[in-house]
């Protein structure tokens, strides 16, 4: 970490200045069979596009809530960076209704009516895929963000970035946090690579599925729906996918 890097969206600029083309996130959600990985380089074209989305056409202002219904998932890691790019407080499972902005998984859209105000929802497809039929009320994400511009110039170091488990955290105590969690998540540097299977409702499943590996110069693979790899399966995957460290297995594992 350099003394620069006050926000996760600090880090990812280092990341990307560093190695464009390293392994960030690999996505896999064993309930569809999909499987994503994306560079460093792809990971931040989709932030900037999705943080010009927030400022531009939500209109969302440095210090804004945006509450995140969403599980653990490539595109909520897109959403958590791009709010820290804004300097919006990213509020995971926060309340809708005292939220400015709500983005909503398909399971959540009638907890998310409750925000007063803009609305976005993610079909939470195979690769990025729109809703058949967009939620009545909603913007769809996928329709949206590939017209946003593939920059964004103006990172804020807000006072408050992150809202997990009834806890608040500046960028820079993310930041501090997630490169204090890297060295026991086993991440030290490029080619060290966590599988993760935590959910996204705690610092610890945010930390290991996002954050510490960003900060420790490794990458994460996030997997969702875990529970329905066999312990057979999930051997093949750590093989494959050349993991050097292991969290959040189901407990039958």
């Amino acid at each position: 970490m350099n003394a620069t890097d006050r926000t996760p969206a600090d880090l990812l600029a280092a990341a990307l200045a560093a190695d464009p083309g390293r392994p960030l996130v690999t996505f896999y959600d064993d309930a569809t069979g999909e499987r994503v990985e994306l560079s460093v380089a792809t990971f931040a074209n989709w932030v900037a596009k999705t943080a010009n989305l927030l400022q531009g056409d939500l209109s969302v202002e440095p210090g804004d809530r945006v509450a995140l219904l969403l599980p653990a998932h490539w595109q909520t890691a897109v959403w958590l960076l791009a709010c820290a790019s804004v300097g919006a407080v990213a509020d995971m499972a926060g309340n809708p209704a005292a939220a400015d902005v709500v983005v909503s998984g398909p399971d959540t859209l009638e907890a998310a009516r409750a925000c007063r105000g803009e609305r976005v929802a993610l079909a939470l497809r195979p690769l990025g895929g729109r809703f058949p039929e967009p939620p009545q009320g909603f913007l769809d994400y996928a329709v949206e963000v590939p017209g946003q511009g593939d920059r964004f110039s103006s990172p804020y170091a807000g006072e408050s970035a992150l809202i997990v488990a009834g806890a608040e955290y500046s960028g820079a105590e993310v930041v501090e946090k997630a490169v204090a969690d890297a060295p026991a998540l086993e991440l030290t540097g490029p080619g060290s690579r966590l599988l993760s299977g935590l959910p996204y409702d705690t610092w610890e499943g945010l930390s290991a599925g996002l954050y510490a590996p960003l900060a420790g110069g490794g990458s994460v693979v996030l997997c969702r729906h875990l529970d329905r790899l066999d312990e057979e399966a999930l051997a093949r995957r750590i093989e494959s996918e050349k993991v050097t460290a292991v969290r959040g297995l189901p407990r039958s594992a």
